[in-house]
């Protein structure tokens, strides 16, 4: 009987990827449970802290006759949980005129209720299934933290696409006037000079415009105009637009020698790494070093930027990528969280750690194109 179960299904993928939702996750789990001899009857009650009501749901083994309306209503009122017993433990009840065996293992308490698996069995379970019990239940429990941590991204996600749309229109209506006196100036002006001058504005405006543009519709898959694009060539164009930073800290950057193609919309990657290179320029020491490396899978690219600044608190890494949270004096706040959705578009992932030699490091993966 293959009753083997590992936590690490969940863990080994990236918790950022699309999620199923809860109740195809818990249905499958419970599926799993009751095709296991003897389990013929598995419910599990769960907590939903988006909709804030607890959640039903039921599976039974498929040579089961449904249980009696009565006895689930039964289960409903929960009269027989008469004690509050210790989350990831199998525990097993009592039940009068019934000729099952009944089980509970609590995934936790919230909203003064329980969260827990009940199972009812033909006979009662061997150590070795009650071992499989625990572990669905644990995995339950993992992914429900993991789908609520994903869910309160897309919805700081949501909040920042919205800041980020009226925050474009103020600034366009600003542009605009600029723009139009700009072209006045160039119209009227006859000396070389200004009128030069005047001509760089109008060309500075209608850059910004487009920019803007672009940061509205930044992580709209449909919107994403991809190509395929040397990744060198996008690190290093970055890096140009920070040489006077670098030079004034005298900031050695080292970078491979060898690239890959990836399919991106490369003012948007571009823009990360803007975001990234800049933080690790500002955070750096006089004279530091900046380590930007990849290694090239299959399917994948994984890219590291290491400094050698003071390194992250355990608040920096919990609230890094939150809307408006930021180290850098006099900063937004935004330019990270911006970073993650673009990459998270993108069908990868970001994340960051303190590095073992001091400073910080941020590693982001992107997919590799198929190859034909």
């Amino acid at each position: 009987m293959a009753i083997e179960l590992s936590v690490q299904h969940v863990q080994s993928k990236s918790k950022y990827s699309k999620l199923i939702d809860l109740d195809s996750f818990c249905l499958q789990q419970l599926e799993q449970l009751t095709i296991q001899y003897p389990i013929c009857f598995a419910r599990i009650v769960y907590y939903d802290v988006l909709v804030k009501s607890h959640r039903e749901l039921i599976n039974y083994a498929p040579e089961q006759a449904n249980l009696s309306q009565s006895l689930i209503s039964f289960f409903r009122r929960e009269e027989w949980f008469t004690e509050y017993y210790e989350t990831f433990t199998l525990n097993r009840i009592s039940l009068d005129n019934l000729d099952l065996f009944c089980y509970i293992c609590p995934l936790g308490y919230k909203n003064k209720k329980p969260e827990y698996i009940q199972l009812l069995t033909k006979e009662p379970l061997s150590s070795k299934l009650q071992k499989y019990v625990i572990q669905s239940v644990v995995l339950l429990s993992k992914y429900f933290d993991i789908h609520l941590e994903w869910e309160q991204q897309r919805a700081e996600i949501q909040l920042l696409e919205h800041i980020i749309q009226r925050a474009t229109h103020q600034l366009r209506n600003s542009l605009g006037l600029i723009g139009l006196y700009a072209k006045n100036l160039c119209l009227a002006l006859h000396e070389n000079s200004c009128k030069e001058q005047a001509s760089i504005i109008s060309e500075s405006i209608q850059e910004l415009d487009t920019n803007l543009t672009e940061l509205i519709y930044c992580g709209h898959k449909d919107k994403l105009r991809v190509s395929l694009q040397d990744l060198r060539s996008v690190v290093e164009e970055s890096l140009r637009g920070l040489l006077p930073l670098t030079h004034q800290k005298k900031i050695q950057i080292s970078l491979p020698d060898t690239s890959t193609s990836l399919l991106i919309d490369r003012l948007q990657i571009k823009q990360v790494f803007d975001n990234l290179l800049s933080n690790a320029v500002h955070f750096s020491p006089e004279s530091g070093n900046i380590q930007i490396s990849w290694q090239v899978f299959h399917s994948e690219v994984i890219i590291k930027i290491c400094d050698q600044g003071s390194g992250l608190s355990n608040e920096d890494t919990q609230k890094i990528f939150t809307p408006f949270y930021s180290r850098r004096p006099g900063g937004t706040g935004l330019g990270l969280t911006i970073a993650k959705k673009t990459i998270l578009d993108h069908q990868g992932s970001i994340w960051v750690q303190n590095s073992p030699e001091g400073g910080a490091q941020f590693f982001v993966v992107l997919p590799r194109p198929k190859v034909v």
